[in-house]
């Protein structure tokens, strides 16, 4: 599958501090690589969302929109029942993030946990906010830009009154630590099923350098150290929480019973059944 990098590809004439792409497709698409050059607002109109970052996942219908911050993600778009999926996409660049925050004198405080992506909900607000983005893209280029600029600073300024500027951190934060990017690649998405060339993808690496890196971490093969992770879960789900192999084979990442029974078995020596027993 092709990787995609927008705004690039998205025929835009050129690269703008803001720009948007009312974006229409009838064609899914799951688990698509893509690289964002700019951070992104997604207003979904139709249609259901699903993006990975190294640090987060979210899924969304069309009752919330996203933010994401530049960088890469794997992202799934469900069509809506009328067979339609419809974004209207707003990019914006680092730069003009942190005018902002310079220009409205935020403090740039430490976050515990820093995200890639962010939901919000659709308020009347937001919904007359995504109209006149929409009749903003039929003026002139030269008039876009400049009213684009004002409409970048009202929507951030909705959005910190109502919610905080925790998201504002997260994507103006720095994320330059390769080792750091990669941990939370792998501990983030431990139980999402992602091959090793999606999880690649995610630290920007190569299948053979994100092994090696995998191997001078944790001292195991990513196989083994997954492998024995969702044993570990597996094993929570039945003794503590009392559930049934049938009833999790699946969540914990195997595609049969036999095959989940037979592993749980070679690392605890016992069957899940037995467990359940003791």
């Amino acid at each position: 599958m092709k990787t995609i990098t927008l705004p690039d590809e998205l025929n835009i004439e050129s690269l703008q501090p803001v720009q948007i792409f009312d974006y229409c497709s009838s064609k899914e698409i799951t688990k698509q690589q893509i690289i964002l050059n700019q951070n992104t607002f997604s207003f979904l109109i139709e249609g259901n969302k699903e993006v990975v970052f190294d640090n987060s996942t979210l899924s969304i219908d069309n009752s919330k929109f996203l933010i994401m911050k530049s960088g890469y993600c794997l992202m799934t778009e469900k069509l809506s029942d009328t067979r339609n999926y419809r974004s209207v996409l707003l990019f914006f660049s680092n730069d003009i993030l942190l005018e902002f925050i310079r220009k409205n004198e935020l403090n740039r405080n430490e976050l515990s946990v820093y995200k890639s992506v962010y939901s919000f909900k659709y308020d009347e607000f937001i919904q007359r906010f995504v109209n006149s983005l929409l009749d903003i893209s039929k003026l002139s280029k030269n008039i876009q830009k400049r009213m684009l600029e004002v409409k970048f600073e009202e929507i951030i300024l909705y959005l910190t009154e109502i919610y905080g500027t925790d998201f504002l951190q997260s994507l103006s934060g720095k994320s330059n630590d390769t080792s750091q990017k990669f941990v939370q690649t792998v501990e983030t998405n431990w139980m999402s099923k992602l091959t090793l060339k999606e999880l690649a993808f995610l630290c920007n690496m190569s299948v053979s350098t994100f092994k090696r890196e995998f191997e001078k971490h944790y001292a195991k093969s990513p196989i083994k150290w997954f492998q024995n992770k969702r044993l570990e879960y597996a094993h929570h789900l039945l003794y503590k929480e009392q559930k049934s192999s049938s009833e999790i084979y699946l969540e914990v990442g195997y595609e049969n019973l036999s095959s989940f029974i037979q592993a749980y078995k070679s690392k605890y020596g016992i069957t899940p059944k037995q467990h359940h027993k003791d």
